[in-house]
């Protein structure tokens, strides 16, 4: 009788300690979980103001984009305006006329259009039927070129941040499977009988092993570095 109150006193201790290594393990595994999901986290806060304030460079590029090509477009137009009256002065001899006419147009050509405008102009006047210059391939899309590549940007750091706070989540959910553990292995203790004490570890240990593989799979966050932490 008394080997057998030995052998269940023996029994009880070794799942006594075996709860506590248990607890203290997930505890451990929780405070790191919790740990690096608050970096992912202050990584998607930086991310989504970053993103923010890339795409707002973005838009304000766009607009000037787009007050240049309407200048542009003001400048050719007046381009067009003159040729007329030059056309006009040749057809009626008017050479003198013509001559400041066209010097007039060099001018202008000249001080006010861009490289790209005065080729896109050349590119239209050797077409054979009337053409404009923003009718030449890619040239209306080169104003925009820059601010489509810093919105580009925007949208790429937006992106990280929405993964950023995936993979906050995504530990945030470990968080909860190794607090369930941990509530399990503490009324583990006041059940009376062994089987029932033995079913719960068993599902604590499950749950600690899944949890810990799970975690393992999920990316560290960007820039992330141990020896940083130390200030190596």
């Amino acid at each position: 009788m008394e080997i057998k109150e030995k052998q269940k006193k023996t029994k009880e201790e070794v799942l006594e300690i075996v709860v506590v290594v248990l607890m203290g393990l997930v505890i451990l595994l929780t405070a790191c979980a919790t740990w690096i999901g608050s970096l992912h986290g202050g990584n998607q806060a930086t991310n989504y103001t970053k993103s923010n304030n890339i795409a707002a460079d973005g838009n304000a590029r766009w607009n000037q984009a787009a007050q240049s090509l309407m200048s542009d477009m003001q400048l050719v137009d007046r381009i067009n305006d003159i040729r007329i009256e030059l056309t006009y002065a040749e057809d009626n001899g008017h050479m003198e006329e013509a001559e400041k006419l066209q010097w007039k147009i060099d001018e202008i050509v000249n001080n006010s259009a861009s490289d790209e405008l005065i080729e896109a102009i050349q590119w239209a006047d050797e077409q054979e039927e009337y053409a404009s210059p923003f009718d030449m391939e890619g040239f209306v899309d080169s104003y925009f070129e820059d601010a489509e590549a810093v919105l580009a940007e925007a949208d790429e750091v937006l992106k990280q941040g929405q993964e950023d706070n995936a993979n906050g989540d995504a530990f945030g959910l470990v968080m909860v499977i190794y607090s369930i553990v941990l509530f399990l292995l503490g009324i583990s203790s006041s059940f009376k009988n062994e089987k029932n004490k033995q079913a719960l570890i068993i599902i604590g240990v499950v749950g600690t092993v899944l949890a810990t593989v799970y975690m393992l799979t999920l990316p560290l966050p960007t820039g992330f570095s141990l020896s940083s932490f130390f200030g190596s």
